[in-house]
């Protein structure tokens, strides 16, 4: 049996609902926390029922060639969280598939309490999902101001957590990752962070690594570092097996905040990582690229905004952060970028400075997300 029952389904939220139930049991010890999830929720001691693997898809084409699985896996969630009897379940992040196991729990125990920890972005996509999800859950903790008023209408509850990024980790120290690394103060070091999903390692990765490549043929003197998400370890492995030849390998312990302040330059795949970069003010190119029809649709009906990382969104959707999307992404381009700025003088100074200057838009110094998500959670215990 279980107090709170936390679903996450994949690696951002399964680190997110880490983050929260290790601040609930820090408060609420006697409680029984119980969820599905993956590695995050497993080295703390909550073996999730089922495997999430299958959901690590990204896209509308994606999305419909494993529907048969979301859907089995919606069904296998939601009969886990009815056996456990939980009085609040929290739903981490990844919109369509907690949408169906929250509907899924609504149906069959009503009195159960939905918290959403992270709503869809209805700022930048479909405002009309606002709607569908105050039918469906208790309360909502999302993480900025302006997705407020797009529930207000109707009825939600909504808890507003800041982002959950801002408050991981801090600053990295970049003198300890150069001085462990061998790299003087004129050394040049590119950290390339290759994505998290396997459909970023296929579609994204390979236009980093050959950026990175050929910056270093540019500039031969320039150091290559790469960390790969280890969700998706095994499969960079198999897509880049000469990697080491030419990269450092991190691991994807405590050491990537040092790993992202010690870089000159970091290239990025598209997601939340990219705000936990922008926190160490180094300079970063972002790039992404997605299945053709879900790019059609994306750009054509859904997606309001210019750019995609949210350091350019919240800045008035001005790029801050080069940005290399869909057509743009290629590593010729990518390499241009990185080579303009470490051949011309001031280059990099001047852009860490506008990160640094756009980075307030996005950081409030307040309670971090995880103890604001934790108090209206234990508060929704409390009322259940």
């Amino acid at each position: 049996m279980a107090d709170i029952y936390f679903v996450a389904a994949e690696a951002s939220g399964d680190l997110l609902a880490k983050e929260v139930i290790q601040v609930i049991l820090r408060d609420r010890p006697h409680l029984e926390v119980s969820g599905i999830g993956g590695q995050e929720l497993a080295s703390i001691g909550i073996a999730s029922p089922i495997d999430i693997a299958p959901l690590s898809v990204l896209g509308f084409l994606e999305g419909i060639k494993a529907y048969g699985d979301v859907v089995k896996l919606a069904d296998a969630a939601a009969d886990a969280i009815i056996a456990s009897e939980p009085k609040v379940v929290v739903l981490v992040d990844s919109w369509g598939f907690m949408l169906r196991v929250a509907q899924r729990v609504r149906a069959r125990a009503p009195h159960v309490r939905l918290v959403k920890l992270i709503g869809p972005q209805v700022w930048a996509t479909r405002p009309g999902r606002a709607k569908t999800l105050a039918a469906t859950v208790d309360h909502l903790l999302c993480m900025h101001d302006i997705e407020v008023d797009y529930y207000a209408p109707f009825g939600l509850k909504t808890t507003v957590i800041g982002n959950p990024a801002l408050s991981r980790g801090g600053k990295g120290n970049r003198e300890e990752f150069r001085r462990h690394n061998g790299l003087l103060e004129d050394d040049k070091a590119i950290l390339v962070l290759p994505g998290s999903r396997r459909s970023e390692i296929e579609r994204v990765a390979p236009s980093l690594i050959d950026a990175a490549l050929s910056v270093k043929k540019s500039l031969p003197a320039t150091r290559l570092f790469v960390q790969p998400a280890e969700s998706v370890s095994d499969l960079f492995f198999q897509s880049f097996p000469n990697v080491r030849n030419e990269f450092v390998v991190l691991g994807n312990g405590e050491g990537r905040f040092d790993a992202m302040a010690g870089a000159d330059i970091v290239m990025a795949c598209s997601g939340t990582v990219t705000s936990e970069v922008a926190i160490q003010e180094t300079p970063m190119i972002v790039a992404y690229k997605t299945g053709w029809i879900t790019w059609a649709l994306a750009r054509g009906l859904l997606y309001k905004k210019k750019h995609i990382t949210l350091l350019n969104i919240l800045n008035d959707d001005q790029e801050i952060a080069p940005e290399f999307v869909q057509t743009k992404q290629d590593a010729a381009l990518i390499a241009a970028q990185a080579v303009r700025w470490l051949k011309e003088p001031g280059a990099l100074a001047n852009q860490r400075a506008l990160q640094a200057n756009a980075l307030l838009r996005l950081q409030k110094e307040e309670t971090p997300a995880a103890v604001l998500a934790a108090g209206a959670i234990l508060e929704e215990f409390s009322e259940a």
